[in-house]
């Protein structure tokens, strides 16, 4: 950001993009003004640990358990042999394709959606869908996508092997859940994560793919989340 000339700037990230922006969040770099999320990746390793009273919180372990039960599979590939299915995504496209489109409990029922019924979730169409795998094997990166969760995988098992707890979060956090995200985290789950959360807000619609699906209301989230910090 420094070579950028941006003293001073602000993170979003969801998926392993909320990864890399808790990690932000957690360093603390000089010029991070705040940071914005809209998955709690957390939540995998706390699951046992988060509320589950409420009706939402009970939806959310379900959520979660679905997920780690039958859409972990690309995860566990990508986390233990990265480079034998990384391998196979840059020999052919057909592969690559059939990889992003089934992998998870909550690609594959969107992406049907646009190429079969014909009903896009919202800006998720079939044109853009084609876009996002062409810029995966345009430029090659289908291994070095997969193994990025290998990288992080021995990151985490080193931290949890020193014993230390992480560092919290010095700079505010912003968090919007979005209703048809894999586990739509309620507030509980975000303030065990994020105590004292800066901004957290419920859409109305959107998922995993926010900012793909609803590109205008994730904007406006991240403009209401980051406002304040503009303003100080």
């Amino acid at each position: 950001m420094d070579r950028l000339g941006c003293a001073r700037y602000v993170a979003q990230g969801g998926d392993v993009g909320a990864a890399v922006t808790d990690a932000m969040g957690r360093q603390g770099p000089e010029g991070l003004l705040g940071i914005h999320v809209n998955l709690l990746a957390g939540a995998i390793g706390l699951k046992d640990q988060l509320p589950a009273q409420s009706e939402q919180e009970r939806t959310a372990h379900d959520a979660l358990e679905l997920f780690m039960m039958d859409g972990f599979g690309y995860f566990l590939e990508h986390s233990t042999r990265p480079q034998t299915i990384g391998y196979s995504l840059l020999d052919t496209a057909v592969g690559l394709a059939a990889w992003m489109l089934d992998h998870d409990t909550d690609s594959y029922h969107k992406v049907s959606r646009a190429f079969v019924d014909g009903e896009p979730v919202g800006k998720l169409t079939r044109d853009t869908i084609v876009d996002n795998i062409t810029l995966y094997w345009l430029t090659g990166t289908g291994a070095s996508s997969a193994r990025w969760y290998w990288e992080f995988g021995r990151f985490q098992a080193a931290a949890q092997a020193s014993g230390q707890a992480p560092p919290p979060v010095t700079v505010p956090v912003g968090f919007t859940t979005f209703p048809g995200e894999i586990w739509a985290a309620p507030r509980s789950w975000v303030e065990a994560v994020y105590p004292g959360v800066a901004y957290f807000n419920e859409a109305d619609s959107g998922g995993h793919f926010a900012a793909w699906e609803e590109p205008e209301l994730f904007s406006g989230e991240i403009r209401a989340a980051f406002r304040p910090l503009r303003e100080s």
